[in-house]
């Protein structure tokens, strides 16, 4: 064992392919590049490895493994960056071989993340997410401190190895930062009602990393949230009223990039950023228009929203850098006229209001309600339910009543006429309009002219 270096920015990777490693092997390779320069590291070498049955022990084989050391000696290399998941034994066994630090790749991600969490709910989010992926490989790089020892006065060794009391501090930490989270999360979720009580729909910006979700976010807001040419430009979510649709004001969403492999710690950790998605009425999925690769990343990013329980949330495809590409802004539309896919270039601003466009159609289904109504000054109880709710934008009292603007969906009039009774359950109901009936399943829509 060795005394493992605490940073490393002269690094060999490690390109398994075949075993369980989805993706173009070429465009993963330099994808796993691109991760390790934004981790700060430069990259003196790539040695492949093709893996068709993994070596219990280093899960490269032993003669890969031999080369891994031979190209850090020439290259005078201080970390390893192994694009793909390794067991604590695996990334253990390999640092005793190599006599240099090994990181695989939900570290990398881990480490990234670290740097670009800006937020402190997102830095308690990255720490959480980092010790979980500590904790099982604490044994490393440890034998150079106090151990127990049994036999003859005087060589008896503490009641406490310096690693059980490191896991220890590590869990009472763990613990510390979930409640943490668990406040920052219930005042996220205070938001979100605020937002819900208010009905505007939602709507939150998913897809692959460096697709250019947050130069969208701003073309679209006017916001200034930092967008960069580079893996995990921003971490943080960013929340933003988006106006200019026909179908009247929304809140727009910015959240984390999605990544292949994505540790699952860091996807637990994350579920407050996360909930963004989940909780959205509307999902712009964003994806690189000139990536040849953009289906299987679009799949990549469908398998993280089942994963974090967004699954089932209506998605709108965004094609951006369109301008990147030969083709011009347009829409697509699916056999029953609705749009399903929008061709843009967010850079350039090229589409923007054909994506408006898309947006104010899907989102006019949404159930909410913006009229003026007159309540009746006898309805005093229901007056203060209106505002303590915040549905209600505006006022005017006249001799006839209340003169409101009333701002709200149909399912929150119907909750709220469900716990009052008499008149004022009917006005409200009145208000909100009949229920709509259900569609017959052999319904087939009238194509658009």
């Amino acid at each position: 064992m060795f005394d493992r270096q605490k940073k490393g920015d002269r690094a060999v990777l490690v390109l398994p392919h075949g075993h369980a490693v989805t993706g173009d092997p070429v465009r993963r390779a330099d994808e796993f590049a691109e991760l390790a320069a934004s981790a700060g590291a430069q990259v003196l070498a790539r040695v492949s490895a093709r893996v068709a049955d993994p070596n219990p022990r280093y899960y490269i084989g032993t003669g890969k493994a031999e080369e891994v050391r031979e190209a850090a000696a020439a290259t005078d290399a201080n970390v390893i960056l192994v694009d793909h998941i390794l067991s604590p034994v695996q990334e253990r066994n390999l640092e005793k071989l190599l006599n240099l630090r090994v990181v695989d790749r939900a570290g990398l991600i881990l480490d990234i993340f670290a740097q670009r969490a800006r937020s402190h709910e997102g830095k308690l989010e990255v720490e959480l997410a980092q010790l979980k992926h500590l904790a099982t490989r604490l044994v490393r790089g440890w034998t150079h401190l106090d151990s127990q020892r049994g036999g003859a006065i005087g060589n008896r060794g503490p009641g406490e190895t310096q690693l059980e009391t490191d896991r220890r501090l590590l869990g009472e930490r763990v613990k510390l930062l979930t409640r943490r989270l668990e406040k920052v999360q219930t005042q996220r979720s205070q938001q979100r009602r605020a937002r819900l009580r208010n009905t505007v729909p939602r709507v939150a910006l998913v897809g692959y990393t460096n697709a250019g979700k947050s130069t969208l976010f701003n073309a679209l807001t006017r916001g200034e949230v930092y967008a960069a040419d580079q893996l995990f430009a921003t971490l943080d979510p960013t929340v933003r009223q988006l106006d200019g649709l026909s179908s009247g004001p929304a809140v727009l969403a910015d959240t984390v990039g999605f990544v292949r492999d994505l540790p699952h710690d860091l996807v637990a950790a994350f579920r407050a950023t996360l909930a963004e998605a989940r909780d959205a009425d509307l999902l712009l999925h964003v994806s690189d228009a000139a990536d040849d690769e953009r289906d299987h990343l679009q799949q990549v990013v469908d398998e993280v929203l089942e994963e974090i329980g967004a699954g089932d949330v209506p998605q709108l495809r965004v094609m951006n850098k369109v301008d990147l590409t030969e083709g011009q802004p347009r829409l697509d539309r699916d056999g029953e006229g609705r749009v399903h896919r929008v061709w843009l270039s967010a850079a350039a601003g090229q589409g923007l209001e054909l994506l408006r466009e898309a947006l104010s159609e899907h989102l006019a289904g949404h159930d909410h309600i913006r009229q003026s109504v007159c309540l009746p000054l006898p309805f005093g109880r229901l007056h203060a339910r209106l505002w303590a709710q915040g549905l209600i934008s505006a006022e005017q009292v006249e001799d006839d009543g209340w003169h409101l603007e009333l701002e709200a969906s149909r399912s929150v009039l119907m909750q709220l006429a469900a716990s009052l009774g008499g008149g004022e359950a009917e006005w409200l109901r009145s208000v909100a309009g009949p229920e709509p009936e259900p569609m017959d399943d052999d319904f087939e829509a009238a194509p658009l002219t």
